[in-house]
């Protein structure tokens, strides 16, 4: 232990000594650990905030769609060519024995729209959604000012219309929205309900929607072909039971048989995590073999400092062996020099990139969370460099003949 720690005080002893050329040596180090950490906190901060969010599907939900929800390149012409679906294939879904909820969902993709007063608008960021009823529950919305809108709404044909905080907030500062008038595309809506703020999510806001029902939705903003379906089980240990039962009828309705495959997509929230966690794991991938390249640079620079090194203190090597070191002590001085050198610069790279990720929060309000694992695979990996890139300097060092070594200038 003493002649560990030994050698420990003169690695730092001989840093202290060339701060500057230590520090330059490290940056490959440095910037390795620092991608590491820094971008494992962005993926694991979205990772938390997509899963956060994906709890507004609701306990018990999923949704069907004929889109899939991926990350990455779509073979869009293959989807293009799936038949859409419909409003009576969502409303021949409500008499299955474990299904609570369907909400038939109506959009313009790609569409954001102004929604306006005779004072004031919002800008044109507004996702106009055509909806029934069950929309509240299998969307987990929560009304915090008024009621959603009923059957009874859609049978009269009622003009009505659900918005988001954001909405309420910029049309409607400082008072309450029910019971007033909104437009959309000229076309005037009643207020009915305002939902409870959910916040953003990926840095866009979740609370910029208004919707209106089915009929009113297509008279206005046109028809539209496809639906999306969200259902909601009858429980949610029933949540099985449902998609089973959801996927049978929908298959027999599209006229599918036998092993064809389906031609719509069932995503729920441990789908979409699951796509998200491929998606994190190619970013992974990418930033190991930045991070690889940028360690072999660090350590090859750490190889250089230390031939440098055992070249300069060739005369103190001879000394000290011919006073009794052995060669395996002088080996292991070496390599720990090298190993906190490396870690040195580990600790500077973890530093930086955990500084980085609580700025891009803090400052930019991007998600992010430095995961420990990242920490120490940070640390280890750049002990590792020291360790493989400091044993031939140290081996070299070992063998100097004392004589020799003791006659150099």
């Amino acid at each position: 232990m003493r002649g560990f720690l030994d050698n420990l005080g003169l690695a730092f002893g001989t840093l202290k000594g060339n701060p500057l050329r230590s520090l330059l040596t490290l940056l490959g180090i440095v910037i390795g650990a620092a991608t590491v950490v820094g971008m494992m906190a962005l993926v694991e901060g979205f990772r938390i905030s997509v899963n956060k969010d994906l709890e507004g599907l609701g306990a018990g939900a999923f949704q069907v769609q004929k889109w899939p929800a991926t990350f990455g390149h779509v073979d869009r012409a293959k989807y293009a060519k799936r038949p859409d679906l419909t409003r009576e294939q969502g409303e021949a879904l409500r008499s299955l024995p474990h299904v609570g909820h369907v909400s038939i969902e109506a959009y313009h993709n790609g569409r954001p729209e102004r929604v306006a007063t005779r004072d004031r608008a919002t800008k044109p960021n507004i996702q106009i959604v055509g909806g029934l009823p069950d929309y509240q529950y299998a969307n987990a919305i929560t009304v915090a000012d008024g009621r959603f809108f009923t059957d009874t709404d859609i049978a009269v044909g009622g003009r009505v219309a659900v918005v988001g905080a954001d909405v309420a907030d910029v049309l409607f500062p400082g008072e309450s929205a029910v019971g007033k008038e909104i437009r959309i595309r000229s076309s005037p809506f009643t207020v009915v309900g305002v939902a409870e703020r959910r916040g953003s999510t990926l840095g866009g806001s979740q609370d910029g929607w208004v919707v209106i029902p089915l009929d009113p939705f297509y008279q206005v903003t046109g028809k539209v072909t496809n639906h999306n379906i969200a259902i909601q089980a009858t429980t949610p240990d029933d949540f099985n039971k449902a998609q089973d039962e959801v996927i049978a009828r929908l298959r027999g309705l599209r006229g599918l048989r036998g092993i064809q495959e389906n031609n719509f997509d069932i995503y729920s929230n441990e789908t979409l995590t699951g796509t998200f966690n491929q998606f994190a794991a190619v970013v992974a991938a990418a930033t190991f073999a930045v991070t690889l390249l940028a360690l072999v640079v660090g350590g090859i620079g750490v190889m250089n400092i230390m031939l440098v090194s055992v070249a300069e203190r060739t005369r103190e090597i001879g000394v000290r062996m011919a006073l009794g070191a052995r060669r395996r002590r002088i080996l292991s001085q070496f390599i720990i020099e090298a190993v906190t050198l490396s870690l040195l610069g580990g600790l500077l790279g973890v530093l930086l990139g955990a500084g980085g990720a609580v700025m891009a929060r803090e400052v930019w309000a991007i998600p992010s969370s430095v995961p420990a694992w990242a920490v120490l695979l940070s640390l280890l990996s750049a002990s590792g460099a020291g360790v493989v890139f400091g044993i031939y300097p140290a081996i070299r060092a070992s063998r100097l003949d004392p004589v020799e070594a003791m006659r150099t200038e």
